[in-house]
Order: structure tokens, then C-alpha cells, then sequence
């Protein structure tokens, strides 16, 4: 634990309450005698009001994506304290919270600790997908969703929903232009295609050369994005009983990935770079009926998405190093997904116990089958084949014990059904049996305040390291055949979550405090690690590995501040404080890693801003956010420094049309998303052993056109 740790912990707790985190939203008022309408969250069994939920959410709104000329999850995930992304593609696509979660993919499969779903799609671990256009609101929920979510959501879960379709005809066309060639345009359209049916439809295309120079090549857009996000949603409104909700969705990421280089610049020297894409198509059916005992929602969805993630190994061009060393590695994976979900939900008839509990059950299924075929160059040809069928039931008790105080107690049982098949002849097919579930207490402090506490469980899956078992027979030195057999399966990790919360309105509605204070006890926590196995001509290879830990602690505050201060400016302020550390942890090369803090997990997290308007259609937008340093992996002691970014936004709106100048970094800070150490890549210095990075966006400056009639 670091000295700014601990002093930016004690900041918080000085506070006079632990701590919770949200921006500022599209939905305040801009009369400063005017209470904050409502922001609801909609991932919850129930549509819940943000501040009457126990539970830490961030809920960043439309007006957050649209301030920050946000195009994908990676930019504006900095606005939720304790939330963090890991780099090392084109894309931050692999998610952390309260610093758990997954930071890459390689030959393994992936059981994901963070949560994803896109419009109730569930797209877990394959994150690119996170692009923002007509996007109504992100919801970030953090801790263990045992019962909500299940396997995928361990650390908490990320749900992205799109704007529904409108009963008043809308349309809307967005343009930017940008640095590096930067260029979107989006056209939106909605309203009614009869009486009951509604109809909205939303595309956009967006690209740009990205920030890297390539100096071998002579290009400056071999980190391209070309983007392109398209929906299309369907309302039928059958009576006022009964609806059904289809929704299409079509995400072509086709982006390059040339992102690391031997001097850790914006310049590189690869000669084959590589490509970091993710196309995918969903289909949903929701239906919602209201009867007389109770409601009745229905989600099916079908998704399919085709992925390409290869890379310049070598980082350089043929010749370049003096044994002749270049490679290059290739990941093509397919992945078919069909849920469907049947939940019943109480009304006021069917309350229980004298109508003082509302209660939720359901029944989920799920089943994904991915296809990766890898083409390496110091290895032939590798396929293998990740089925995974989960079966669950839950059920969930909202009971009302005496005027102010609630009792909520959930469960959810799940039986997944993994089947892994490659081509070196490595089988695995677990069958296990899961199960999460919270207990809390909600206790209605004073007006306006809510006082919660909760235990929560989460858990992962567990699995088995096919690289590692066929990597036994390759070679034939004891030690590390040894260390190969120790690491050949892993176990289930669990985490139960101890969080204590308040929520305030304050000042006549005009200020909102979400805060919270928690402890997460990690039992037998998963853990990434690799060996380096010598290849026939001299070359090497890694080969990466899950394995166990003993035990794991994380602990820390969060708080979010929005505050109405006057007529013309809105502040907020969001702060998350941050500790980890393993326990009993020796990984398989003999270092005693307790005590270290695990990856991914900055000590402090903060966004600071406000928007003052100016009038007559004018207003600025100022924010500034920062973080800890942090190590990028367990198995190396590579890290991001501290860092502190400042955005700004100054616009003109009038009717029906706005515009304005944008800019993000405009400090230009080099910081790092990513990060390898431990190894050395660089002849001219003999080989030596150091820290790469990948370096995050520069300073990007842009500007805004909407129109909407």
C-alpha cells in the first residue's frame, strides 16, 4: 500500500460517508431550483431508480458520450470510479472492476470476469463491440451480479442500451471531423410505422488513421479504425398489456493493430502489421405482458461474430535482428451465441406475506460455441473447438420488514456444461455446478437518504490449459516439465463482496451523493501466467497459463458527487479508492507474490468537471481525470505510471442543431494501456531484459455538427 494511497483513501472516508461513483447526467436540469429528474436502471430484475438502488452503479448517460465524442466503451469508462480497460488491441475490449477482470486472450479460451451485454445480448469477453452511437445510457454495476448474471459477471457487469424507438417521428444526422484524419457521420430515424408499431433505425460510420506512425513502411494508418455500427429496433405495442421489442444489430470493426515498438514511441518498425477486428450480428426478441398475478418477460437472442486479432511478433522487419529471427501470430475466431431467458416479476396482487414482498424468478439458458483457428510462425497449424451450455435458475425476495427497513435475498443455481476439443489432441469436459446470490438491507435513513449493506457472491468457472498440456511432450527438460504438469487444469474462483452504501438528495434536490465503502475476500482467484519454451533453430515461444492462488483481497471506496450549483453550472466529482493484494500466493517459478497488488488495479481513480452555460445557446465543458500507477500483469512487475488527463468541450445549440470544439488530452500526456516486461526484444542492446508499452490516445481535437428535424 503506497503512501498516495493511503492519503487518497483517508480524502474519502473524511467525506463523512464511504463511496459510490456517476458523472453528471443528460437527464439534470439546467434550473438550478430544480430537483435532477430521474435516471433508471434497467439492468436489475426491475426498472429501479438510481438512487433507490442498493447496489453500486455507474449510469453514464447520452449527454457523457456525447461531451466526450465518445465512440467506443474505452472512452468514457473513465467517468466510473474503480473501472478500468486493458490495451494490447486496437480496442480496450477486456474490462476491469474494483481490479478484477481479464486483460487478454491469446490460445485459451476465456472465461470472462466482467459482464457485457448489448441491448440483453450477451457478448462477454469480446469487447469491441463496444461502440456508442445512439446509445441512450452505459450502466456499470460493480461487485458480484451471482444472481443477476451468473458466471460472466464475477467482478460486475457492463450493459450498453440503445435508444428505443420514439412515438413521434425524429431524425437526427451527427458529423465529426477530427486529428488523424478523424471522420464520422451517423444519421438517425424514428417514429411510428402505424398505431402500434414504432420503429427506430440507426447507422453510422466512423474512421480514422489512428496515432501511429509506421517507419518502415512510410504509413500513418496501419492502426486504422473504420467502424462501422448500424441498428435497428421494432416496437409492436399490442395492447397496453403486451409488447414485443425486435432488435438487429450489425458492428463491423475492421481496425489495424500496430501498436507496440522497441523504443515504447508513436513510430514503429514492423513490416507485417496486424489486424484487430470484430464483426458481429445479433438478433432479439423481448416481449413484456402484464396479467393479473403477475408480469411475464421473455428475452431470446442469437448472436454470431467473426474476430481476427494478429500481430507483428517481432515488432520489426526481416533483417533486423542478426539471426534472422521474425514471426508473426494470427488468432481467427467464430463465436455462435443463443440465450433465452424467462422471468415472472410480482405486481401488487401477487405480493407475498400480506403483500410486503415483491419477488422475481426466472429461468436462463445460454450457449456459446467458439471456433479459433491460429496461425503461428514457429508452430503449424492450431484449431480448437470452446462449447460452453449453462443452464440457471434464480430467484430474488424484495421484503419490506417495517415502514423503513427492506430485506433483499437472491439466489441463483447454475450448471455449465464445458466442452473443449484442439487439434494437439487435448480434451476437457467439465460439468460443474454454481451458484451466487446477495443478501441486503435497505434502512431509509432520513428523507431523501438510503443507507444499504450487502454480502454478495460471484464465481468463475473453471477450465483447463490446453497450450500447457501439449507443451509437456515438447520438451524434454525435467524442471519444466514439472512446472508444465503443475499448472495443467484450474479451478473455480469464488468472491463474496461485503458493501456498506448511502444515497443522498441534499440542497432541495439540487445535490446527489452515491457512496460506498467494500471488501471482496477472493478465494482460489485465477491468475494469468506463461512460460517461454525453446523451439527447434533457437526461436522461442510463449505459452500462457491460468492457475490458482490461495487467496486475494480487495477493498476500497467510491463516491459520486452531482451537483445543480447554480442556474448556469453543474459540477460533479467521482472518486474511487482502490487496494489489493494477494495472500499465500507462490506462482509455479517459486516467487512469493504475497502481499503484491494484483494487476489492473490503480489506487486511486478520479473525474472531476463541470458545465457552465453561458446562454443564448453557448457552454463550456471541463473535466479532468487521473489515476494511480498500476502493474499490467502477475506475472511481471511491468507498470503504468500515475497520470492525470484534461478534456474540454465548447459548444453553441440552438433549436434544432448545435455545434462544437472538442478536444480530449489536451495535455498530450503519454500514459500506457499495456504493458510487457521481463523479456529482452532489442539486439542493440544485446537482448537486455525491459519494460514495452502501448501508449493511449494523444491529444485529439475535433469538431461536432448535429442536426436533428
Amino acid at each position: 500500500m503506497n503512501s498516495n494511497s493511503i492519503l487518497f483513501g483517508l480524502a474519502l472516508l473524511s467525506l463523512g460517508t464511504p463511496a459510490l461513483s456517476q458523472p453528471a447526467q443528460a437527464t439534470a436540469s439546467e434550473t438550478a431550483g430544480e430537483r435532477f429528474e430521474e435516471v433508471i436502471v434497467t439492468a436489475e430484475f426491475r426498472r429501479t431508480e438510481l438512487m433507490d438502488t442498493s447496489a453500486s452503479v455507474s449510469v453514464l448517460g447520452a449527454q457523457d458520450i456525447q461531451q466526450r465524442a465518445a465512440q467506443h466503451l474505452e472512452e468514457i469508462l473513465n467517468l466510473a470510479p474503480n473501472v478500468n480497460f486493458a490495451g494490447g488491441t486496437s480496442r480496450g475490449r477486456y474490462f476491469q472492476i474494483r481490479g478484477v477482470g481479464d486483460r487478454s486472450q491469446f490460445q485459451e479460451p476465456l472465461n470472462p470476469s466482467v459482464g457485457l451485454r448489448v441491448d440483453g445480448v450477451d457478448f462477454s469477453g469480446i469487447g469491441a463491440i463496444g461502440t456508442l452511437f445512439d446509445v441512450e445510457q452505459v450502466e456499470v454495476l460493480r461487485g458480484p451480479q451471482g444472481t443477476l448474471h451468473g458466471a460472466n459477471a464475477l467482478a460486475g457487469l457492463i450493459d450498453i442500451r440503445s435508444n428505443a424507438p420514439t412515438e413521434d417521428f425524429y431524425h437526427r444526422v451527427d458529423a465529426t471531423v477530427g486529428d488523424y484524419d478523424t471522420t464520422s457521420l451517423g444519421v438517425v430515424s424514428s417514429g411510428p410505422l402505424s398505431d402500434t408499431l414504432l420503429y427506430r433505425v440507426a447507422v453510422e460510420q466512423f474512421n480514422s488513421d489512428g496515432y501511429t506512425d509506421n517507419d518502415f513502411l512510410g504509413d500513418n494508418n496501419t492502426q486504422e479504425r473504420d467502424e462501422l455500427t448500424a441498428r435497428g429496433r421494432l416496437r409492436w405495442l399490442l395492447s397496453e398489456q403486451h409488447s414485443v421489442d425486435i432488435g438487429l444489430t450489425y458492428i463491423d470493426v475492421d481496425n489495424g493493430y500496430d501498436a507496440f515498438s522497441l523504443d515504447n514511441p508513436r513510430n514503429t518498425l514492423s513490416d507485417e502489421p496486424g489486424r484487430d477486428t470484430q464483426e458481429s450480428l445479433a438478433l432479439s426478441l423481448h416481449t413484456s405482458s402484464s396479467f393479473s398475478l403477475f408480469d411475464l418477460q421473455t428475452i431470446f437472442s442469437y448472436a454470431n461474430s467473426d474476430s481476427e486479432y494478429s500481430f507483428d511478433e517481432d515488432w520489426t522487419f526481416e533483417g533486423f535482428h542478426p539471426d534472422g529471427y521474425s514471426s508473426t501470430d494470427n488468432y481467427l475466431r467464430e463465436r455462435d451465441s443463443v440465450s433465452a431467458e424467462l422471468r415472472l416479476v410480482s405486481n401488487e396482487a401477487s405480493r407475498l406475506f400480506n403483500g410486503r414482498s415483491d419477488w422475481a424468478v426466472g429461468l436462463y439458458y445460454l450457449a456459446n460455441d467458439e471456433d479459433l483457428d491460429r496461425r503461428y510462425t514457429f508452430a503449424g497449424p492450431f484449431d480448437s473447438e470452446f462449447d460452453t451450455e449453462t443452464w440457471a435458475v434464480y430467484g430474488q425476495l424484495d421484503t419490506v420488514l417495517t415502514e423503513r427497513l427492506t430485506l433483499i435475498t437472491g439466489l441463483r443455481l447454475e450448471n455449465r456444461d464445458t466442452d473443449y476439443s484442439d487439434s494437439n489432441a487435448v480434451a476437457f469436459n467439465p460439468d460443474k455446478d454454481l451458484w451466487g446470490g446477495k443478501l441486503a438491507l435497505e434502512y431509509e435513513w432520513l428523507e431523501n437518504t438510503l443507507a444499504y449493506a450487502s454480502v454478495s457472491r460471484g464465481y468463475r468457472a473453471n477450465g483447463v490449459n490446453g497450450g500447457i498440456l501439449a507443451s509437456i511432450d515438447a520438451t524434454d527438460d525435467p524442471e519444466l516439465i514439472a512446472n508444465l504438469n503443475s499448472v495443467r487444469e484450474f479451478e473455480e474462483e469464488t468472491l463474496i463482496n461485503y458493501e456498506l452504501g448511502l444515497k443522498s438528495r441534499l440542497l432541495d434536490g439540487t445535490l446527489r451523493l452515491r457512496a460506498a465503502l467494500f471488501y471482496m475476500d477472493r478465494e482460489d482467484l485465477q491468475v494469468r501466467g506463461s512460460f517461454l519454451i525453446p523451439q527447434e533453430g533457437g526461436a522461442t515461444t510463449f505459452v500462457d497459463y491460468t492457475s490458482n492462488a490461495a487467496e486475494g483481497e480487495n477493498y476500497g471506496a467510491e463516491m459520486e458527487l452531482d451537483w445543480l450549483a447554480s442556474e448556469n453550472l453543474q459540477l460533479w466529482a467521482n472518486l474511487g479508492w482502490l487496494e489489493t493484494e494477494f495472500e499465500d500466493y507462490v506462482n509455479v517459478f517459486g516467487e512469493d507474490l504475497s502481499g503484491r497488488d494484483q494487476a489492473q488495479a490503480p489506487g486511486y481513480q478520479f473525474s472531476l468537471g463541470g458545465r457552465y452555460d453561458f446562454g443564448r445557446g453557448f457552454f463550456l465543458r471541463l473535466e479532468l481525470e487521473g489515476r494511480d500507477e498500476f502493474f499490467f500483469s502477475d506475472r511481471h512487475n511491468a507498470q503504468a505510471d500515475s497520470y492525470e488527463l484534461a478534456h474540454a468541450r465548447l459548444g453553441y445549440s440552438r433549436d434544432n442543431w448545435s455545434v462544437a470544439l472538442w478536444g480530449r488530452n489536451l495535455g498530450d500526456e503519454d500514459y500506457s494501456v499495456r504493458g510487457f516486461g521481463g523479456f529482452g526484444n532489442d539486439p542493440r542492446n544485446g537482448y537486455l531484459v525491459e519494460d514495452y508499452v502501448q501508449l493511449g490516445e494523444p491529444r485529439m481535437v475535433g469538431v461536432d455538427l448535429s442536426m436533428s428535424f
